[in-house]
């Protein structure tokens, strides 16, 4: 329990929040050290009412998940008697808060939504190795266990480039698949494959190429039904990256050597930057053509401004998480399908954008041991199964157990009662380890990040070409990773 972690440098939060474009307040963030006291434990009888009085602070992005947890935490307070605030922020000002409270000394927030490449590979040396409270005989340990955790999703959202260590629990599971208008298909699909040539359903089998047909099909013969036959997440943001990795990956390209391992345990120095291989500019200007016949306000989309796109029927089809299933349903019931994105030369890549719960090294020692309680409460299948029922809208399991069980299986078909697994089919094959996209886990992530989607932005309003954005690219993320990240 008295194993603290080395707390980032501020340097390091420095560069972290810099890098995400923050406009930073230090007065307000870090002079705030001072003297405090550890919330009381009561010696001996319930291990869950230890902590009882203790109040906890969640900070998390603002997601389905969350939101159905903070629609759920009577159960928690009633098992515990530990009171907990959850403080939902837009992801970049999360990244930007967090790195103040590790910096700071204090724990403001005991429970951090760590994301892998934003949070937990910058500020990893600032959370708690979870072994720590796990092995602890007066806490309660993981109910059925890590191993109960999906593998691939354990490592790239819990661990950084040692295999022991563990900083998060997975927690949530987004995945990138292909959402498409089910009755659309149904309706046009004779006629679309004349016209095309193939056979139009949605599949693993399709290719990125025959997606383009489809869409510029929609575009041309069904206007009286939606805008457009495509849209993307192709703001200037985070979504932009996410959205052309899957085809960068398809296309047979990576941003480094050995791009698998790097997303999957992470590097801290991942060598020279390979997104100017002939392979990632195919995908490129493969890319550019795709979005050039998208709704043009694509441009300005997030993965929500998508979503509510995609529910509004504008769009026939796009690519976006598969946790929006359950929004699609409430507007679209019975007329949202869903699979795996289509294939490329190189093979097949599903964007994981799943994270985890942490700890902040910063709590003293009951705090840290209330913390755990409720990491253990949230990520237990248990909650993760009310999450699926909740109205909230909530997350898909972390846990291979909640997957097997009778209930969750009969809900992946219509009527169901928990919508999100109605993706049940398609993120299994996008979560097998050969299909899976896994983007660099690398603690100069947010930098490397910026320099991505800005070059691709330009791009795609035509300032640059594919081959130009590719090679900008590399140069910059080969200036960021040379300098490195260690003060």
């Amino acid at each position: 329990m008295n194993d603290y972690p080395p707390q980032p440098s501020r340097r390091d939060v420095l560069r972290g929040a810099l890098a995400t474009g923050a406009s930073l307040s230090l007065a307000g963030g870090l002079s705030s050290c001072g003297s405090r006291g550890d919330v009381a434990r009561v010696a001996g009888g319930d291990e869950w009412r230890q902590f009882k009085g203790a109040t906890l602070n969640f900070i998390s992005e603002n997601t389905a998940p969350t939101a159905a947890i903070a629609a759920n935490l009577r159960p928690f307070t009633d098992l515990t008697g530990i009171n907990v605030n959850i403080v939902t922020l837009e992801l970049t000002a999360l990244v930007q808060r967090v790195a103040l409270d590790l910096a700071s000394g204090r724990a403001q927030y005991q429970v951090i939504y760590a994301d892998p490449y934003q949070v937990l590979a910058p500020y990893q040396r600032g959370l708690v190795d979870l072994r720590s409270l796990q092995a602890d005989p007066n806490l309660p340990d993981l109910p059925v266990g890590l191993g109960d955790f999906i593998p691939t999703q354990l490592d790239a959202a819990g661990r950084f480039v040692e295999s022991a260590p563990v900083y998060a629990l997975p927690y949530d599971a987004p995945t990138m698949i292909w959402q498409y208008r089910q009755d659309l298909f149904d309706k046009y699909r004779d006629r679309m494959a004349d016209d095309l040539g193939f056979d139009p359903r949605p599949g693993g089998d399709r290719t990125w190429e025959e997606y383009f047909g489809i869409a510029r099909w929609f575009n041309k013969n069904a206007t009286s039904e939606v805008a457009y036959g495509t849209g993307h997440q192709g703001r200037q943001h985070d979504s932009l990256m996410n959205d052309f990795s899957n085809v960068l990956w398809s296309y047979g390209g990576d941003y480094f050597d050995n791009g698998r391992e790097v997303g999957r345990m992470g590097s801290r120095n991942p060598g020279p930057c390979r997104i100017d291989s002939g392979a990632a500019i195919a995908g490129a200007e493969f890319y550019n053509r795709l979005l050039g016949i998208a709704d043009p306000a694509s441009k300005t989309w997030d993965w929500d401004g998508l979503g509510a796109a995609f529910r509004a029927g504008r769009l026939a089809m796009c690519p976006n998480w598969h946790e929006y299933a359950a929004s699609n349903e409430e507007v679209l019931p019975g007329k949202v399908g869903y699979s795996p994105l289509p294939r490329g030369p190189g093979g097949t890549a599903n964007m994981y954008g799943g994270t985890g719960v942490a700890i902040s090294g910063n709590t003293l020692p009951n705090e840290r041991g209330a913390a755990w309680l409720f990491i253990v409460w949230a990520t237990s299948p248990e909650t993760q199964l009310a999450n699926l029922r909740s109205k909230a809208g909530g997350g898909t399991p972390t846990r291979t157990s909640v997957y097997e069980l009778p209930e969750v299986r009969a809900a992946e078909k219509r009527p169901t009662s928990m919508p999100n697994m109605l993706t049940a089919a398609a993120v299994r094959q996008a979560w097998q380890p050969g299909k899976i996209g896994l983007r660099p886990k690398i603690p100069m992530w947010n930098e490397c990040n910026t320099a991505i989607f800005t070059q691709l932005s330009r791009m795609l309003t035509g300032s640059t070409s594919p081959e130009e954005a590719m090679r900008s690219i590399t140069s910059r993320v080969d200036q960021i990773v040379e300098r490195g990240w260690v003060a």
